[in-house]
């Protein structure tokens, strides 16, 4: 009689950014013989997440849904942020979890689970004797400076609140002051995003049986390669470059503002969005509309403004979609970014350098114009200029940091979708993302490596 194939649980963290990578790593295993159930955090943070699972689950009936029930914390203030009130709660419940997994009807092969819990998950599973893998859905850049952040303050504690250059890490290039996020360099309270979250966490990899990264070895070759050589720390866990993670057929389904881009022609359109979480001034979204309509290039702007289209109109100005409305697009509320990426019309991407969206580039081989707002944004926004796979404006600093004008935004526009070198180097990033995770891939090879080992596991 033939062996189960291997049950996998995949426990995500709340929040788009880190739901939809997890999603696709559930349908990559799931369709490779395995079988997989998902935990999904009830109650769910926003309608998007909601929205987003029913869709899911509905296209993936063989996909266990586990609920996992957890308290709010009635403790909290009406000022925390939403997604870090969950993170807390989640980390107070994991000792819930053990009969919930108990309760399925296939025992466990492995967890893959978020950073977030990986502290306080560690005891559970290796109480359970059930594999534990860290899923990381940032950069190899951040994972590996993040990883370093224990020894880092064992040495100096002191280290962001003197002056420093830079912070040296062995085996990797220097990370300048001006990259490092500015919650990092806060004094307490504030930098408790270092002391209770980063820091904990990556105390525990030592303890995971694996880390599984949402990137690939030919775009961030010199990060990858000195942490599988171990010359980062030598005692962190085994690494599986399994990126760029593919989306699920639940993605693929038309989505919002295709109708407009299937008359536009290829490579014509400039993509903006930058994302649900990140939010420009009016005077900079007035000077970005101004940028683009300098710009002489069509444009689909995912701009998220109140509730309805009277507010659009009421920031923008009649007189600016009235200009712009043959060779624009402005959506208020939510896209479906991979079609889009996808779209033979798109040329170019403007994008805070959040990690899920470079991935979705990289895939489609389109460059981008990156504008970092916060944490690790810098950090990718270095592999985005290092891969060759965009341009990065430096002087223009985090969002918010400056007004920059529309003459400047135009002019980058400009350099953006004005072809030669820069559209070569994406669309050579795209076709080796498509190579790593086609069949005989490096990411393809490192997902059944791991799913090999847990076969052989469960034959034991």
């Amino acid at each position: 009689m033939a062996n189960p194939s291997p049950h996998i649980v995949i426990f995500p963290s709340p929040g788009m950014g880190n739901l939809t990578p997890f999603l696709r790593l559930a349908a990559m295993v799931a369709s490779r013989n395995v079988t997989v159930t998902l935990i999904t955090t009830q109650p769910l943070v926003s309608s998007e997440e909601s929205v987003l699972l029913s869709s899911f689950f509905s296209s993936h009936p063989n996909i266990i849904n586990l609920e996992f029930h957890i308290s709010k914390n009635s403790s909290s203030s009406p000022s925390d942020d939403a997604f870090i009130t969950q993170f807390k709660v989640i980390n107070r419940s994991v000792h819930l979890l053990p009969p919930l997994l108990s309760s399925l009807p296939q025992p466990v092969s492995a967890i893959f689970s978020s950073f977030v819990v990986a502290a306080t998950l560690a005891d559970t599973t290796t109480h359970l004797g059930i594999p534990n893998f860290v899923v990381s859905t940032a950069s190899a850049r951040c994972y590996s400076i993040i990883s370093y952040l224990p020894l880092l303050f064992s040495k100096s504690p002191a280290k962001f609140k003197d002056d420093f250059e830079a912070i040296k890490i062995p085996g990797l290039s220097p990370l300048p002051k001006a990259i490092v996020p500015p919650s990092w360099l806060d004094n307490p309270p504030s930098n408790r995003l270092l002391t209770d979250y980063l820091i904990p966490n990556a105390q525990a990899l030592p303890k995971v049986t694996g880390v599984i990264l949402n990137s690939f070895t030919q775009f961030e070759p010199e990060t990858i390669g000195a942490l599988l050589e171990g010359r980062v720390l030598s005692h962190l866990p085994p690494l599986y470059p399994v990126g760029p993670l593919e989306p699920h057929e639940s993605e693929k389904k038309e989505g919002q503002g295709l109708p407009w881009l299937d008359h536009q022609t290829a490579e014509s359109v400039v993509y903006v969005n930058f994302g649900s979480r990140t939010v420009l001034s009016e005077d900079q979204t007035r000077e970005l509309g101004k940028g683009l309509e300098r710009s002489g290039f069509s444009f689909l702007w995912v701009l998220r403004v109140g509730e309805n289209e009277k507010e659009v109109q009421e920031l923008l100005g009649d007189s600016f979609l009235e200009r712009t409305k043959k060779t624009g697009m402005v959506i208020n509320g939510w896209v479906n970014q991979t079609v889009i990426l996808a779209h033979p019309a798109i040329g170019g991407f403007i994008n805070q350098c959040d990690w899920d969206a470079v991935t979705e580039a990289a895939r489609e081989g389109v460059p981008i114009l990156v504008w970092p707002k916060q944490g690790d944004h810098k950090m990718n926004a270095e592999v985005v200029e290092k891969a060759g796979l965009g341009m990065w404006v430096k002087e223009w600093g985090w969002i918010g940091e400056r007004l920059v004008k529309g003459e400047e935004i135009g002019e980058r526009v400009r350099e953006l979708m004005g072809g030669g070198d820069l559209r070569e180097k994406a669309n050579k990033v795209g076709k080796e993302a498509r190579e790593a995770f086609g069949v005989g891939g490096s990411s393809e090879i490192a997902l059944m490596k791991i799913i090999g080992m847990l076969k052989q596991r469960d034959c034991n």
